[in-house]
Order: C-alpha cells, then sequence, then structure tokens
C-alpha cells in the first residue's frame, strides 16, 4: 500500500528540493530567509505547518515563483492575471489561518495578496510569526486583533494596516467571528 504525500509534505519536499539545486545550505538558507536552520529542517520534513510568509522568502532567496513552491507548476502569465471570486489558489499550509493565494498565474510577481480567513480563538491560542519583509492588511469581513509586539489593534471592515514583518504578529478574529482581510507580502 502506498503512502499519501499531502500538500505540506508536497511543499516540503519542493523547498528542500528548491534548496539543494540551487546549492544552498540550511544555515544559508536560513540567513536569507530570516529564520534559524533548524526551522528550515523542520520545514524540509513536513511535519511542521509552513508560514506563507516563509514560502515568500524563499521563493525571493531562491529566484523561484511562489506558485511553482505551492503547486509545483510555474506560473506563465506576463501581462495581467485575473482571478474570479472565490477562484484563488487554496494553500493549506497552516491550519490556523485559511489562505487564497491570488497571484498564483502571474510569473515572477514583486508582491503576494492573499484573501485570508482567520478564525476566532482564545488568546493563548494565538500564533506568534516574525519573518523579513513588509505587509498590508485591508480588512473586508469581521473584527481582526492583531498584536505587534507589545501593541494591540482591532482592526473593522475597510480599515488597513501597514507594518514591517520583522515585529512579531499574532492575529485572531473577534466576536466569536471569522475575519477575513486581503494580505499583501512585499
Amino acid at each position: 500500500m502506498s503512502k499519501e504525500i499531502g500538500p505540506v509534505r508536497e511543499i516540503a519536499m519542493r523547498l528542500r528540493g528548491l534548496r539543494e539545486a540551487t546549492g544552498m545550505t540550511a544555515q544559508a538558507l536560513a540567513e536569507a530567509t530570516g529564520v534559524t536552520a533548524a526551522d528550515v529542517a523542520a520545514y524540509e520534513t513536513g511535519n511542521t505547518e509552513i508560514p506563507v510568509s516563509y514560502l515568500y522568502e524563499v521563493a525571493k532567496a531562491c529566484g523561484a515563483d511562489l506558485t511553482a513552491l505551492l503547486t509545483g507548476d510555474d506560473a506563465h502569465l506576463m501581462n495581467y492575471s485575473l482571478v474570479p471570486s472565490g477562484q484563488g489558489l487554496s494553500v493549506d499550509r497552516r491550519k490556523a489561518y485559511k489562505y487564497q493565494a491570488l497571484a498564483y498565474r502571474f510569473h515572477k510577481p514583486h508582491m503576494e495578496p492573499f484573501i485570508v480567513t482567520v478564525p476566532p480563538k482564545a488568546e493563548s491560542e494565538m500564533e506568534i510569526n516574525r519573518h523579513l519583509g513588509e505587509e498590508f492588511i485591508y480588512m473586508l469581513r469581521g473584527r481582526l486583533e492583531v498584536r505587534l509586539g507589545e501593541d494591540i489593534v482591532v482592526l473593522e471592515p475597510h480599515d488597513s494596516l501597514y507594518f514591517s514583518s520583522r515585529t512579531p504578529h499574532a492575529m485572531r478574529g473577534l466576536d466569536g467571528e471569522p475575519a477575513e482581510f486581503l494580505d499583501v507580502i512585499i
């Protein structure tokens, strides 16, 4: 009986393959992406949730498309990419959030836009992230609590937030409802 390889394991295999194809050590990739070599090793096993921001940084560091890391296919569109409502590429790599990639058909985009849905959760369940780059959030539905270092910001529909992704940050939906927003990683 063959063992089924899930989406996270497939992404992990592509991560390792890309790193090895570029001749980078785990330490060199860690330095280029702002994580530790232990994090790189953990992400490459497929047993650890892989932050989309890390995938973006790996793609940049290795000169690859994020789409290729996520799907194994190359994006080919260079002039524009239309993604009809609800047809973003579902990125099932974290249990905490639901991501839909919106630029997955565009060849080597300079930013990565996503529709992100964050469920409501207890304060103790919030996961802190920190990575290279910057992020822009534009709220669509619900209310979102964003922790930025020691600060707490609450976003409502049509609010926006721009921040350095190096700032430790965590999010959760409020009022027992999920929060949905446009997230652009630069």
